[in-house]
């Protein structure tokens, strides 16, 4: 995708052909930064500090913290080290577990000598992957959003409410739900966007809208609070959002208020689809409840940050001195509320069968 014109994605490999370069998202919207990356621990402290945030990005930087540390020690001891302590990191997200035990897959049977080549080929390999992987999400949900423009008054635009950021800062490239909206802009289809900040961290605000307004695509913030009301009002056409991890019966964790975007739509008949690639399903769980959920710092939701009429950017408090506060970053949506899965090999259902469906040949192993 572009800013001012310029493509980017949110992690590459730098000129020196060892350290990788990351877009720092606790900037956005109003600075753009990068941030270079020399070793395994600032790659983990990038992800557990959410410059990379986004279940599949979280991964990629995951593969190449452990490339980091091959190049610094290939031994057999530093991999296992590496793989253990990046997982730490973010127990939600299940491609961070994923992308690690890739790496390891593809790095235990080597020699010491081979390992940091084959780290940085593979890790770049899990990142083009994404790219591809996401584009064919957005090329299946393209199909969704066409058949609802189509019974639409020509000229009236298709009404798509979005949860946190499951755009392409989340990803290496076009995202997960935000990857059929932008297909289908880019096909021509009249769209408008309804952006939920998405407290605490105001991802949607600070994120979502920046990208879309980056690509030209109409789109309102709204308060997370206002989702139930614009359904209730005919004013969203579909729900879109992404995830962290979905079970092998179609249970959803995503971003905190994803389950009341859910309990909404079932309310108002309004279809609440969740776009995912292969690498965010968890075949080892059934139940969404058993998903182990992050319990983040209670300054995100105590503070906030903003730019003052004179430019600077600054953190405020919110709430009275020595308030508590409590900070669950996910919670789970069933997969009773959830109308269909939109993955790289189509749309199903949100249940075992619908995903066996698509991935039959999990049939052997799960």
């Amino acid at each position: 995708m572009k800013i001012g014109g310029t493509p980017y994605r949110t992690i590459w490999l730098s000129e020196d052909g060892t350290s990788v370069v990351i877009i720092d998202q606790t900037r956005l919207p109003h600075r753009f930064e990068t941030v270079t990356l020399r070793t395994m621990e600032e790659a983990a402290q990038a992800i557990l500090t959410m410059q990379v945030r986004g279940a599949p990005l979280i991964g990629v930087t995951a593969a190449f913290g452990v490339a980091l540390a091959m190049q610094a020690d290939p031994s057999d001891a530093s991999l296992d080290h590496a793989i253990a302590f990046l997982a730490r990191q973010r127990p939600t997200a299940v491609n961070l577990r994923w992308a690690l035990e890739e790496m390891r897959h593809v790095l235990a049977p080597l020699s010491a000598g081979e390992r940091s080549d084959a780290a940085y080929a593979h890790a770049a390999r899990i990142a083009d992957e994404d790219v591809a992987t996401c584009k064919r999400i957005g090329e299946n949900g393209l199909a969704l959003i066409r058949d609802i423009a189509a019974k639409k008054i020509p000229g009236q635009p298709v009404n798509i409410l979005t949860h946190c950021n499951a755009g392409w800062l989340a990803c290496v490239d076009w995202g997960t739900a935000t990857s059929p909206i932008y297909h289908a802009h880019d096909a021509g289809v009249a769209l408008h966007v309804f952006v939920d900040e998405t407290r605490p961290r105001n991802q949607g605000a600070a994120l979502t809208a920046f990208e879309l307004g980056a690509h030209g695509l109409p789109h309102t913030l709204v308060c997370d609070n206002a989702g139930g009301h614009l359904m209730q009002h005919g004013d969203v056409d579909i729900v879109i959002v992404g995830t962290d991890r979905v079970t092998a019966a179609g249970d959803v964790a995503n971003k905190i208020g994803t389950y009341l975007k859910a309990l909404a739509a079932k309310d108002t008949g309004v279809p609440f689809y969740v776009a995912l690639p292969h690498s965010t399903i968890d075949w080892t769980l059934d139940d969404g409840f058993k998903i182990p959920i992050e319990e983040r710092s209670a300054d995100e939701v105590l503070k906030l940050a903003g730019r003052t009429a004179g430019g600077d950017v600054v953190t405020v408090d919110i709430a009275p001195e020595g308030c508590r506060a409590a900070n669950p970053a996910f919670d789970v949506t069933p997969a009773r509320l959830v109308t269909g899965l939109i993955t790289e090999r189509g749309v199903c259902a949100a249940s075992h069968a619908g995903l066996l469906g698509l991935y039959p040949e999990r049939r052997a192993v799960s």
